[in-house]
């Protein structure tokens, strides 16, 4: 299976987006701040490929597959940039990373990839997997009682802010998809209309 190794505080910078949008503190500063300002302009073209590595690099999703995800937005009713990031959202692993069950994306679709969650009560390992409106995701009890989920639980649990389009149960490692994420719940600065440039043309 591919998968992605890039740096994630190097990778961050070159796009311009926060480390905590990837689920780091991001901390650390970067010293070259005035070679960067002095780069040259982008082109119209180097924007739109800006955005596009963004948006992949954000959910951990490769060229082959993110091509799919716009293929198949395009041809669904609706708007295709809107339905591209609603389809991303939708991802297994995201949803168990924005339901707080792991502290990165990345963490999360290496729990879900080792068989850690139940929907609807039945196993799912592929991080791809899209959730729908009533859905319930859990952690599976034989992995409760790790270290890796007990600090979920507790008075020292680690807080989060759970998306509108989903519940968890306070004290128990369980959420359910409310209804399906929508344009306004992508919580990071994306400019959509320039991936949908980009592959139109």
């Amino acid at each position: 299976m591919a998968k992605n190794t890039q740096p994630i505080a190097k990778r961050c910078e070159a796009l311009g987006i926060s480390p905590a949008v990837m689920g780091y503190n991001g901390k650390k500063s970067n010293k070259r701040t005035a070679k960067n300002q002095m780069r040259k302009k982008k082109s119209e073209y180097a924007l739109q490929l800006q955005e596009k590595q963004k948006v992949k690099f954000i959910y951990g999703v490769l060229e082959k597959q993110f091509r799919l995800y716009y293929e198949k937005a395009e041809r669904a009713p609706g708007v295709t940039g809107d339905n591209l990031l609603t389809s991303l959202e939708r991802r297994l692993d995201n949803v168990v990373f924005r339901l707080g069950f792991a502290m990165t994306r990345r963490e999360a679709r290496q729990l879900v990839n080792h068989g850690h969650f139940l929907v609807n009560g039945k196993r799912v390992n592929i991080p791809s997997y899209q959730v729908k409106a009533g859905d319930v995701i859990e952690v599976k009890a034989s992995s409760r009682s790790s270290v890796q989920f007990k600090r979920f639980l507790g008075e020292d649990a680690i807080v989060v802010s759970v998306p509108a389009w989903m519940e968890r149960e306070k004290e128990a490692l369980k959420g359910t998809i409310t209804r399906l994420p929508e344009r306004a719940d992508v919580d990071f600065p994306v400019e959509e209309h320039l991936i949908v440039e980009l592959y139109s043309k």
